[in-house]
C-alpha cells in the first residue's frame, strides 16, 4: 500500500486513516470547530478512509465547494464512495493517491488540509517531508494545515504504539522546516490533540 496507512497495530485496528477506530472516541465537530472549518472553504482531507471527516466537513463547507477526500487504498475509500452515491454527496471527490508523491489537485486551490491519525505514520516511514511539500504545493496562500493525532500521555487501546507517537511539539517541529506558523493546539478527545498551522 502506497503510504502504509492501514498498518497495523496491537489493539488490531487500523492505526493510520481518520475512517478508522477513531470514530467512536473522536468527535469530527469538535475537530472542526477547532480548525474553524467554515462554510465556503475547499478542504482536502488526506487519509480519508471511509469518509467520518469528509461527510460533516462536506457539509459545513456547502455544496457550492469541493471537499477532497484522498486515501491510499481503494478499499478503505469504498464505504465513502457508496455514501457519496447513497447520499448524492456532489461536492465529494473520493480518489487513489500517494500523498508522498502526487496530490491531484490544482497548486494554490485549498483552504484547509486536514490530516487526521497519519502524521505519526508518514513520520515513522519517514515520507512526511514529501507529503508537507505537496501538501504546501496545494493550499492557498492563506491556508490551513491541520494536523490530528494521538496523545502521548493517553494510554489505552485506542491508536498506535507510544513508541510511534509524537508530541504537539514534535509535529511543528516537522512542520516549522516547510514554512508553516503554528496557531493554536489543542486537545480533542481523550486520545487525540489538534495542531492548526497557517502558510
Amino acid at each position: 500500500m502506497a503510504q502504509g496507512m492501514a498498518m497495523r497495530h496491537k489493539s488490531g485496528q487500523a492505526g493510520h486513516g481518520s475512517g478508522g477506530h477513531s470514530g467512536t472516541v473522536l468527535d469530527p465537530q469538535r475537530v472542526f470547530e477547532g480548525i474553524g472549518l467554515k462554510s465556503g472553504d475547499t478542504l482536502l482531507d488526506v487519509g480519508c478512509g471511509g469518509g467520518r471527516f469528509s461527510i460533516p466537513g462536506a457539509e459545513i463547507v456547502g455544496e457550492r465547494v469541493k471537499v477532497y477526500a484522498l486515501d491510499a487504498s481503494e478499499e478503505r475509500l469504498a464505504p465513502l464512495r457508496e455514501a457519496i452515491t447513497v447520499r448524492n454527496l456532489a461536492n465529494i471527490e473520493a480518489f487513489v493517491d500517494d500523498v508522498t508523491k502526487h496530490i491531484s489537485v490544482s497548486d494554490n486551490g485549498i483552504d484547509v488540509c486536514l490530516m487526521a491519525n497519519v502524521f505519526h505514520g508518514l513520520v515513522e516511514r519517514d515520507t512526511i517531508e514529501y507529503a508537507l511539500r505537496e501538501i504546501r504545493r496545494v493550499l492557498k496562500p492563506d491556508g490551513i494545515l491541520a494536523v490530528v493525532d494521538f496523545r502521548k500521555d493517553a494510554e489505552g487501546a485506542h491508536g498506535p504504539p507510544l513508541s510511534v507517537r509524537l508530541s504537539p511539539e514534535e509535529v511543528q517541529e516537522v512542520v516549522d522546516k516547510h514554512g508553516f506558523k503554528k496557531e493554536r493546539s489543542v486537545h480533542v478527545g481523550p486520545y487525540h490533540y489538534l495542531v492548526v498551522f497557517s502558510t
